[in-house]
């Protein structure tokens, strides 16, 4: 993996006679930063918003770190390039943690930002879905891979049919062009498009609030970096948590993240970004569940051990697995951004 392992030493300069003061400055000013980088799951948007935080507030070069942010996109399969060595860390999620353990792969989860998943079923203006029991006999759009994710457990516990089903290829026409269809999407993003488009706020069900529990946007890494290097990724851990504690603030101090978001991603403007912030507040996505009593990133055994078994439950994940081998918890629930 990349980057030397280095303690960061502070002194007390005050208590410094004026004859060792310069030299020691010179020591501080050559110091070479530790280097990782993290590669994220989508092109840079307010969800990344934390990381981008740490970097445009310094919080990672304090913390001694040289981060490189690498942004995701359609195209780059960011699990692999984890897997082959080509990046020290990924966003994952609850799924790809259990994949690694089904595979034997020496990869885990050692944070989860989102407490929340953040995708909804988005139904159109005034239509009346506030409950799930609404989505009966409605024809809902739903991607293949949501098929094996979230699909299956709403289905059982709320009786629908894959009859419903039709195909979801991440356009919006279909659902524009046809008012009783119901299309899954993401609070922060597609629905804000939708009402865009509508000119009225769309109907939305939170999918975690029906009890959906994966962590979402999640940090994965190998076990030998977390291992051999565990100080440098606890520095890197506490910045990002700090990042996302100062980010979710929002305001004037978070324009030079944001400033660098919109410059890796042209697509994004100050009101998409306010609106995905504002969402990620309102609904809890960042500060709820175990971030209530843990601080932002927080993890626990319960929770892990509940969602593998509400999977197992409708034949997502098979059975079986050591759900222990899926997460450490040694790098969280240290209360930092704790509303």
């Amino acid at each position: 993996m990349s980057g030397a392992y280095r303690i960061n030493r502070r002194v007390a300069l005050g208590t410094i006679s004026g004859a060792l003061l310069a030299p020691l400055a010179r020591q501080a000013r050559a110091q070479t930063l530790d280097k990782l980088s993290f590669h994220t799951d989508w092109r840079a948007q307010a969800e990344h918003g934390g990381y981008y935080q740490a970097i445009a507030a310094g919080l990672y070069r304090k913390a001694g770190i040289e981060c490189e942010l690498r942004p995701g996109g359609p195209s780059l399969n960011i699990g692999q390039m984890l897997l082959a060595g080509r990046v020290d860390m990924i966003m994952s999620n609850s799924f790809e943690a259990f994949t690694f353990v089904r595979e034997n792969a020496p990869f885990y989860t050692i944070a989860s930002i989102f407490q929340k998943d953040p995708q909804v079923m988005i139904a159109h203006p005034g239509s009346g879905l506030d409950s799930f029991e609404k989505l009966k006999g409605r024809p809902l759009l739903i991607s293949n891979g949501s098929r094996s994710t979230f699909w299956p457990y709403l289905r059982k516990k709320y009786g629908l049919s894959d009859a419903q089903l039709r195909p979801y290829n991440f356009n919006m026409a279909p659902f524009l062009a046809d008012p009783k269809a119901i299309q899954q999407g993401f609070v922060t993003s597609e629905a804000y498009s939708i009402e865009k488009e509508l000119g009225k706020p769309p109907e939305t069900l939170l999918i975690a609030d029906a009890g959906f529990s994966a962590y979402q946007t999640t940090i994965a890494i190998s076990r030998r970096l977390a291992t051999e290097k565990k100080e440098l990724v606890q520095r890197f851990v506490d910045a990002t948590l700090e990042g996302w504690s100062q980010y979710l603030k929002g305001g004037p101090e978070t324009a030079a993240a944001n400033a660098l978001i919109k410059r890796d991603n042209p697509e994004q403007t100050d009101d998409r970004i306010e609106h995905a912030i504002k969402e990620l507040n309102a609904r809890g996505i960042v500060r709820s569940g175990d971030a209530l009593t843990g601080g932002i990133g927080a993890m626990s055994a319960e929770r892990w051990k509940s969602f593998y078994d509400s999977m197992t439950d409708v034949d997502v994940l098979p059975r079986g697995l050591d759900v222990t081998k899926a997460y450490t918890l040694d790098f969280v629930n240290k209360g930092i951004g704790k509303a």
